[in-house]
């Protein structure tokens, strides 16, 4: 049986070839639908990701890391006194206009950062030189694929939070769903805001001296009682819980999660019939080996590994396509992210889908009785 199984996709392969394009079309949706969903919300947590903190400390149970607010400076001294901390360092933040010199304004983050070389805000983002641009005061960076957006060159002047900046510099990875962000030091913010100059932070990066032992420090800095001041959250944790509030208590992911699951219903209920038509093209195949006393069960099997087979050349089809769309996302500065978890989960998915419809296509086999020879 499995050797008839595999000759016929070999032979009959431009039989099988729309049930392996509409497997792998009901593929590439999930996975581009996941791909968007998690490059969105990646670029929620990026403060953190690309930041090299062992720990964040922030307002208690702040639900986002983009939802701060700001706590007292001299928690930085409580932090301190643990002997496993190696760095404590601020940042801050503030919402404003930026004035594009075409005339109009948008909403900007301007993000207060320490410009020093080993400092960990960014360590995964800015180069030395970069870094270096941000010790001149009124300098900016923004992210390349904001500049049209913005309405700016490199080197264009403008005004943010109503004070005028140089965009000395761009990065990349800092896209933003929103408005935009413009990084800057911590001295230019607090000269451009005078909320940020006084001794409050939004948040405090800790650098330890074993990383390993990040669980055990953040339980031992975290405050007791119900006044609690801050509270402390691994890297991790606080990356994680940013993109989970987004995704399933904001509102915002409901309307990807819909569609992701209707393009995995419109794959197998599409691949479903074009395997069923595939059966049913082959009855009389089907009939034969009925007349020669092959059992209903035998030729069941034979569906489902066509089925299995037809599946894995979707899979293919879709790695290959995911591929080339990845490269096409990220030369336009779309993100995409699609982790290992999220390449297995679609291939299982894939798989699912060519299994299920092989299921689905099985009830054409009744047909396939000795007497259809006759006809």
């Amino acid at each position: 049986m499995v050797s008839i199984a595999r000759s016929a996709l070999i032979y009959e392969w431009r039989r099988f070839l729309p049930a392996a394009l509409a497997v792998a079309f009901a593929g590439l949706l999930v996975q581009v639908q996941l791909s968007l969903l998690l490059g969105m919300f990646s670029s929620i947590s990026v403060y953190i990701d690309r930041s090299s903190a062992d720990l964040w400390v922030g307002y208690p149970d702040t639900q986002s890391v983009d939802l701060a607010r700001p706590i007292p400076g001299k928690v930085a001294n409580s932090l301190r006194m643990h002997p496993d901390v190696a760095a404590v360092e601020r940042f801050t933040w503030t919402v404003g206009d930026w004035k594009r010199p075409q005339g109009g304004k948008l909403s900007a983050v301007l993000i207060g950062i320490n410009p020093d070389a080993d400092a960990l805000t960014f360590a995964n983002l800015l180069t030395p030189q970069l870094r270096q641009l941000l010790t001149q005061p009124g300098n900016v960076l923004v992210d390349v694929a904001d500049l049209s957006k913005l309405g700016v060159a490199v080197g264009d002047y403008t005004e943010v939070v109503g004070k005028r900046v140089r965009v000395a510099g761009t990065v990349n990875g800092m896209r933003s769903m929103g408005g935009a962000n413009v990084l800057t030091s911590l001295s230019t913010a607090r000269r451009m805001d005078a909320n940020l100059r006084h001794d409050t932070t939004d948040y405090f990066l800790v650098r330890l001296k074993h990383p390993e032992r990040a669980e055990a420090v953040r339980d031992a800095l975290q405050p007791n009682g119900t006044l609690k001041q801050f509270q402390v959250w691994t890297a991790e944790e606080l990356s994680i819980q940013s993109q989970a509030y987004w995704l399933f208590e904001s509102g915002a992911g409901a309307g990807f999660l819909f569609s992701s699951a209707l393009g995995l219903l419109v794959g197998i209920v599409i691949t479903s019939q074009t395997l069923m038509g595939a059966i049913v093209a082959a009855l009389r195949e089907y009939a034969t080996l009925r007349a020669l006393g092959v059992s209903t069960a035998s030729l069941r099997a034979v569906v489902l590994e066509q089925s299995f087979w037809v599946g894995l050349a979707g899979q293919l089809i879709t790695l290959l396509v995911g591929a080339v769309l990845v490269m096409l996302a990220r030369a336009a500065h779309v993100s995409l992210e699609l982790p290992l978890w999220g390449g297995i989960a679609t291939g299982i998915l894939v798989l699912s889908i060519a299994l299920l419809s092989g299921l689905g296509a099985l009830r054409a086999l009744n047909q396939a009785e000795p007497f259809t020879l006759l006809r």
